[in-house]
């Protein structure tokens, strides 16, 4: 048996095609923030992968964007379930939690490859520890703390729907002439 029998993978960071900086002072900036991303034609086919410390607000994130887009009833965060359907006008969701995943059977055994497969948005918070399952994100979100409410926030597109999406931000946030 040669040592490929014994190791997992490697994965590789896709490449990232482009990168959007931003700071949310606190949470009213976060919705509106939400609200931009929700508006974007594109985001009703993407993967999009939250990334940052436990109580970065990726869960925040994800509530305020499922709110924008008309998701109904309670939020609730996928932890312990490791993913939560919703359904939005016209558009199928899924949000997945990987923190607690272990198992790469669990990914069959759960079904998340006809998931991913799926037509709809899905929504990651730690996708690491899945990485090696998942496809490349199309917009991967990282979230800092730099206190109890603002956040330093790097956007990085590394599909072309990805870079989609953030030129939809980038012209959401330009000022009107």
């Amino acid at each position: 048996m040669t040592a490929v029998h014994h190791h997992h993978p490697i994965v590789e960071s896709p490449p990232v095609l482009a990168e959007l900086h931003t700071h949310w002072h606190n949470e009213d900036d976060t919705a509106a923030w939400a609200r931009q991303l929700a508006a974007q034609p594109a985001l009703a086919q993407a993967y999009v992968t939250l990334h940052g410390d436990l109580g970065a607000g990726k869960t925040t994130l994800v509530r305020h964007l499922l709110r924008a887009l008309g998701v109904q009833g309670r939020i609730k965060s996928p932890t312990y379930a490791v993913v939560e359907p919703h359904e939005a006008p016209g558009l199928a969701i899924w949000h997945f939690d990987f923190y607690r995943f272990t198992d790469p059977r669990e990914w069959e055994d759960a079904g998340f490859r006809d998931l991913f497969a799926a037509p709809g948005l899905k929504l990651a918070e730690w996708p690491e520890k899945a990485a090696a399952l998942t496809p490349p994100a199309d917009l991967a979100i990282y979230l800092e703390a730099t206190d109890a409410m603002q956040r330093q926030v790097t956007l990085r597109a590394h599909t072309p729907l990805g870079q989609a999406l953030l030129q939809g931000l980038q012209a959401a946030q330009e000022p009107s002439p």
